[in-house]
């Protein structure tokens, strides 16, 4: 279902469902409310105090219009107990709405918003609507509802609304080709099929995308990349997209590094098999790298946007990496393989090093990279480590406009002494205290003096059940902050 924005007064909106969100708790002396109650001859304010409605956010209540207005059905919904909603509170709204409408052929939405409002209720009405259904069959697969759904303003849109409307658009589908690539089984979405995925995404939106396979890989060097793949029957790849608006001024260069793990059994250190139930969503990182530089290049910013992705699949056979093993890396480190279930942070060490030399604004990764860190934050908020304050804080503002929760964590330079070997450089494990930390400290062995910031997101990229705007499994988490920390850079030089 496709949105768009008209200007109607609400008496003559020809549509199966009408959606008015009321702010706050004095709800009666609402203009709007007030004049849809005058229409229907105070059938509002009756059931209204019929359903204990006290216009606590997220209230609702319903009724038929018996033709005293075009709508078939009149919803009511209380978007917040404060007079002014926040983005959120319209985002969340609109997630709401989007879950409760999928079985309505048309539907209409009042809503006369600025600009970011409209925004935030059009992105979390696009996340809301989403479902994947790729393998469902026969009478579990939802029949497809061609309907229309409708944003009414008040007065004419205006350039701002329309704008605001269609980035929400470009967003979301960003966001929810994540989703798809994470939900897909790991025995279709292998790193051959995220590679081509990466090549079609670049098709469409007119990017660059280069892939190397194993070969290249070998002769280039990524020795812990092929390491982790040794175990598997299925090839590695080394995908890199890059974005570059045809400008003729120097742009700041913000770089993408996602973990593209597209199963992990754990290798020998194998996983017990109720947490290989979900490692699919391994990969959530290169996922959201791919979304991330597609969405920049259709939203045209004026940012440099480069996204680099190593992918494999951590299996068993006669040839997998082993505790004890030692590999000389790209950056030419030494480094100790104790756990070949820390693997992210391998495969990741060859592509930062890669990354670094991009000569980046900025270098950002997102990996599924630790358990420890949902331990600390629990499974909504993704764990934010960076090597300069003003950056983090940067980010983290960034994410608080998007509606993602993050938290800042240390990069301790005390647990740093957990992952030095005796006879490598480094270990790839620390002593199993703040693991988070120890991990993110392996990381930053690779970034040189690239600024740096590093996102565990194993918490929020993949969810047992639905939270906010996000639905059950894969969430899409970490593309929409990331898009709003590269229009942080729109109209600035290089740093």
């Amino acid at each position: 279902m496709k949105l768009s924005l008209s200007q109607a007064d609400l008496a003559s909106v020809d549509v199966d469902l009408l959606i008015v969100p009321i702010p706050g708790p004095e709800f009666v002396s609402d203009p709007t409310f007030k004049q849809l109650d005058g229409t229907l001859s105070g059938e509002l304010v009756r059931i209204a105090k019929l359903e204990d409605f006290a216009g606590k956010k997220g209230q609702a209540f319903q009724l038929h219009t018996f033709g005293k207005l075009k709508a078939r059905k009149l919803r009511i919904v209380a978007v917040s107990k404060d007079k002014l909603p926040t983005a959120d509170d319209y985002r969340l709204f609109g997630a709401n709405v989007a879950r409760s409408v999928r079985e309505y052929k048309s539907f209409a939405v009042y809503a006369p918003l600025a600009a970011e409002q409209l925004n935030a209720l059009s992105e979390g009405f696009l996340l809301g609507y989403y479902r994947y259904t790729e393998y469902l069959t026969g009478p579990r697969k939802p029949k497809p509802v061609n309907g229309r759904g409708l944003l009414i303003t008040r007065d004419k849109p205006d350039a701002g609304q329309r704008a605001a409307l269609a980035e929400a658009v470009v967003v979301a589908d960003a966001v929810n080709l994540c989703r798809d690539i994470v939900n897909s089984p790991p025995n279709e979405m292998t790193a051959s099929a995220l590679a081509n995925e990466a090549r079609r995404v670049a098709r469409e939106s007119g990017i660059r995308c280069t892939v190397w396979g194993n070969a290249e890989i070998a002769r280039r060097g990524m020795t812990l990349l092929a390491a982790v793949n040794a175990g598997s029957d299925e090839e590695a790849r080394f995908i890199h997209l890059s974005y570059v608006p045809r400008v003729r001024k120097k742009l700041p260069r913000v770089v993408f590094v996602g973990k593209g793990l597209t199963f992990d059994s754990g290798g020998l250190s194998i996983k017990p098999a109720k947490s290989m139930e979900t490692m699919k969503c391994d990969m959530a990182g290169g996922a959201a790298t791919i979304a991330i530089v597609m969405a920049a290049a259709k939203l045209k910013l004026p940012v440099e946007v480069h996204g680099v992705i190593p992918s494999t699949d951590n299996l068993i056979n006669g040839s997998a990496m082993k505790p004890g093993d030692i590999y000389r890396t790209l950056d030419g480190k030494t480094v100790e393989v104790l756990n070949t279930d820390a693997e992210g942070r391998l495969i990741l060490a060859d592509a930062l090093t890669y990354a670094r030399g991009l000569k980046p604004t900025v270098l950002v990764d997102h990996a599924t990279l630790t358990g420890a860190v949902m331990v600390a934050l629990g499974q909504w908020r993704a764990g934010l480590y960076a090597t300069h304050d003003t950056l983090r804080d940067r980010y983290l503002e960034a994410a608080k406009r998007s509606g993602e929760p993050f938290w800042p964590l240390p990069l301790d330079e005390d647990i740093r002494e957990t992952i030095k070997s005796p006879i490598a450089d480094i270990k790839n494990t620390g002593d199993g205290y703040g693991g988070s930390i120890a991990a993110a400290l392996f990381l930053r062995e690779f970034v040189g003096e690239a600024p740096w910031i590093h996102l565990d997101i194993a918490g929020p990229a993949f969810l047992s059940s639905p939270h906010g705007v996000s639905p059950k499994g894969g969430t899409g988490f970490g593309v929409r902050t990331a898009l709003e920390f590269i229009k942080s850079y729109v109209g600035q030089a290089a740093e």
